[in-house]
């Protein structure tokens, strides 16, 4: 077993361990995500031991564990995200309605309200969230988002302004979905 500890410098002792991890890290995810997503995993986590570098342990087999751990992370993080994602959008349908219309008309509600949810982008959802599920106050929004409070309230504009227009353009029914909505358009 070699120590990466022998390499010359940092950059050789990372290549050394990517050298020896990548292919197996890959199997690895590709067997717990979609093919598509696994060389992004794959990255993310070698992007994460270079930043770490300092603490990987000095053992080849221990710090090959290490990423594979580091992967693991991001598995799971990825996940629990997609979770938050879809339980926030359950719970977008479901939110009463302030006045009490017919059964039909908030059944009819909640399910443009369900439909627009999922056409707008990630960046809305994410932002619309903290600020009505979360109850966050821009500063505490910006944040968690790493923005500034100025970026993130303007960021609410656009995902409420998005909002209004997909429910305003959704269809009363199902079967009048037209084939084309708003895009989605692409948010800082």
């Amino acid at each position: 077993m070699s120590h990466l500890s022998r390499a010359p410098d940092r950059a050789d002792a990372f290549r050394a361990l990517y050298d020896s991890a990548y292919s197996d890290l890959l199997k690895f995810v590709q067997r717990r995500t979609e093919t598509a997503n696994a060389e992004d995993v794959v990255a993310e986590a070698f992007l994460i031991v270079w930043r770490r570098f300092s603490e990987v342990p000095a053992r080849e087999d221990d710090a090959r564990a290490w990423v594979f751990g580091i992967a693991r992370n991001l598995l799971l993080n990825a996940r629990r995200g997609e979770q938050r994602r879809q339980a926030l959008g359950v719970r977008l349908a479901e939110t009463a309605v302030s006045h009490r219309p017919s059964h039909a008309d908030m059944v009819s509600s909640r399910v443009d309200l369900g439909r627009a949810w999922a056409l707008l982008s990630e960046v809305h959802q994410e932002t619309l969230g903290l600020a009505i599920f979360e109850n966050l106050s821009a500063p505490q929004a910006a944040q968690v988002v790493g923005i500034s409070p100025v970026a993130f309230r303007l960021r609410l504009a656009r995902a409420r302004r998005s909002l209004r227009l997909l429910l305003e353009h959704c269809p009363q029914n199902e079967s009048a979905v037209p084939m084309t909505f708003p895009e989605k358009a692409p948010t800082p």
